[in-house]
């Protein structure tokens, strides 16, 4: 199996508490670059927020393509291909909430860089200073006359579980829901046809190559369809048991160059 292309999960996956990619990192992915292989991010984050990000990460100019809002969008740096997929009806993020209309909830969703909200509280504020993306109150009713790529509940965590029961009473073939520790605030529906595997697929094929030709890291449940159908799927330590068990390699956690580590292991030249 012949790697070609390497994909990263973005929080507590490239990311760890210092909120940029660390040195040691940084020159793993120089070193992978200079011998030939694709770089990139495949994130929940939309590509344009990533792209504004790079620098303040430390890797700007390193990233040869992004894999955004879950696999619904996806930019090749190399070729200047961006792409979109399978919005959601503004009808049916309008079904979703009113499905938790009563609940101390807030909704957002990412678009062009900003995450749009009905309204001001909290939960937007605290997403936004975390993901460091700002954020804009806007007419849902006049901003769902468009498809968006996603709808994002923020909460408290404590009221998480009732977000998810009372999202498993909803049936509609239109739109999937994911449960993403993103944290523990966040509970997302996007369309059913969406994945991380589908945008990374549309990123190999530009290339000519098979999903048996990716390396990827990840470390939530969302990153399970991406480790599963790469080449080969690496978890961090501090991923989830259910990502940890979907992979072919656990590596360190994040906060400790764990990507750094299974490069220098297993696929750079001069360290193996």
């Amino acid at each position: 199996m012949s790697v070609k292309a390497i994909m990263c999960d973005v929080d507590e996956t490239l990311l760890g508490k210092k909120g940029f990619v660390t040195e040691r990192t940084v020159i793993a992915i120089r070193e992978a670059r200079a011998e030939g292989y694709l770089f990139g991010l495949c994130t929940g984050r939309d590509v344009h927020s990533v792209k504004d990000l790079l620098k303040s990460w430390h890797i700007d100019g390193m990233v040869d393509a992004i894999v955004g809002t879950g696999g619904a969008e996806i930019c090749d740096l190399t070729k200047g291909i961006e792409q979109q997929s399978y919005p959601l009806n503004g009808e049916y993020i309008r079904e979703i909430m009113s499905h938790y209309s009563g609940m101390n909830v807030n909704f957002a969703i990412p678009w062009q860089g900003k995450l749009y909200a009905p309204k001001e509280d909290m939960f937007i504020k605290l997403l936004s200073k975390a993901d460091h993306i700002p954020y804009q109150v806007v007419d849902y009713d006049q901003f769902l006359k468009e498809p968006r790529p996603k709808l994002m509940i923020i909460c408290n965590p404590l009221l998480m579980n009732k977000v998810i029961e009372r999202a498993a009473a909803i049936h509609s073939d239109q739109y999937k829901s994911a449960a993403l520790k993103t944290a523990s605030i966040l509970y997302e529906f996007m369309d059913p046809r969406i994945s991380k595997t589908h945008g990374l697929q549309q990123i190999m094929e530009l290339h000519g190559w098979a999903m048996e030709n990716l390396l990827s890291f990840g470390d939530e449940d969302n990153d399970i369809d991406m480790l599963l159908n790469s080449g080969i799927g690496v978890a961090m330590a501090n991923g989830s048991e259910k990502a940890k068990k979907a992979a072919d390699a656990v590596t360190g956690d994040c906060n400790h160059d764990g990507i750094a580590e299974y490069l220098e292991e297993h696929l750079l030249k001069k360290h193996s």
